[in-house]
């Protein structure tokens, strides 16, 4: 009995434990902590970057013999260079208010920085607004992108490693002010604002300048892009000082994109300006350049692809490049063409292989050795007139 006694309650221990095993196999698991990535996504924020590095062989110095640089931003010939690393922080809701934080490091951020240039750090808040959106009207206020140009300062959104020549002679690169953009329908779209002027978080000379754009794309696999800005800019800025000579300035710029293909793509983009100085007596009374720039994309695979660019600056009183003819006075004829090949093993990762070659019409613009270039201008001395170029570029982005 005793025996029997024991066994009743041994089993009732055995099956409860049974039960609530199974009681709990049953119960709901406790629901994990949200991630970070969840917040941010449940937020509406959006985090996104990348890290642009290069090595390039030129056969210049990388700069004009009038002392300005013969690149955008590749002017460090023969040099392993961190270009850029960038953050972006966007909030960008179809409706309300929103924001971008787009922070850029290395040695790009030199050249992209806005008047009034503090310090000598390479770093550079490329772009900081607020915004909001209402229906088919986007306003933003603060400092943004410039509408011109087929390519951008971002390098995960353009085709080349190297920047083509409008990007910096013939636009700018940003602006400081209000922009309001009114979607009229899926075709078509309107941008009018008004701002600091070219690269100026503070107005150099107090008067503004207005810019506009309109897009167009009749068809999916067609758009037409035209822009412009019109306002009062001092002739140039030296040593973060501008020269109290100035005038109007005027910028129209064109891009039309063609997809021919999901795998094929054509791009033309033309830019006009000029610059007036209405110093009296001035020996040029408005100062003139204009350029083409063509392209042709082909994707051969999701890994594959190649960028064929060709392009060709007049600035015809060298007011862009600094560079004239020592005879006529007239600015140079600068033409170039590239190809860049790239290649994509992981959807992070993009390596690019680029040959470039650079020809102007005045035989000793580009510096090739700058003690020879002090004691001659005699071409194939110290000075030529065409550079060529090799660049292997790593850029990865999240």
């Amino acid at each position: 009995m005793k025996r029997n006694g024991y066994a009743i309650p041994i089993a009732a221990l055995v099956a409860g434990a049974l039960c609530a095993g199974a009681a709990a196999a049953d119960a709901p698991a406790k629901p994990a902590a949200p991630t970070l990535s969840d917040m941010l996504d449940a937020a509406g924020i959006a985090i996104t970057g990348y890290a642009d590095t290069a090595y390039e062989y030129q056969s210049d110095t990388g700069m004009f013999s009038s002392g300005v640089p013969s690149r955008v931003f590749d002017a460090r010939a023969n040099s392993f260079t961190l270009h850029q690393a960038s953050i972006t922080v966007a909030k960008q809701p179809k409706e309300g208010w929103g924001a971008v934080v787009n922070l850029t490091a290395g040695q790009d951020a030199e050249v992209i920085k806005s008047y009034p240039i503090t310090g000598g750090s390479n770093f550079d808040v490329t772009q900081a607004f607020v915004q909001y959106a209402n229906g088919p009207l986007t306003l933003m206020m603060g400092k943004y992108v410039t509408l011109a140009g087929a390519e951008v300062i971002n390098p995960t959104a353009d085709t080349n490693f190297s920047r083509w020549i409008l990007l910096g002679y013939a636009i700018p690169f940003t602006h400081t002010g209000l922009r309001a953009t009114y979607a009229i329908n899926d075709q078509l779209s309107l941008v009018l604002g008004v701002n600091n002027g070219w690269d100026q978080v503070t107005d150099a000379n107090k008067q503004k300048t207005v810019e506009y754009g309109v897009t167009y794309a009749p068809i999916k696999s067609v758009s037409l892009v035209v822009d412009g800005y019109a306002g009062k800019e001092p002739l140039c800025i030296v040593n973060n000082t501008p020269t109290s000579a100035g005038g109007q300035r005027f910028l129209v710029d064109v891009v039309a994109t063609w997809n021919a293909t999901d795998k094929l793509t054509f791009i033309l983009n033309y830019d006009n300006g000029q610059q007036k100085d209405d110093t009296a007596g001035a020996a040029i009374g408005t100062y003139k350049w204009d350029g083409y720039a063509g392209y042709v994309n082909y994707q051969f695979t999701d890994q594959w692809s190649v960028s064929v660019r060709g392009e060709y600056f007049d600035d015809k009183n060298g007011y862009r490049t600094g560079v004239v003819d020592p005879v006529s006075g007239a600015g140079q004829k600068w033409k170039e063409g590239t190809v860049t090949f790239g290649y994509a093993p992981t959807k992070n990762i993009l390596v690019r292989l680029e040959a470039r070659y650079d020809k102007s019409n005045i035989y000793d613009a580009f510096v090739k050795n700058v003690v020879a270039s002090t004691s001659t201008t005699s071409n194939g001395a110290g000075l030529n007139d065409n550079v060529d170029s090799l660049a292997l570029e790593g850029l990865y982005k999240f």
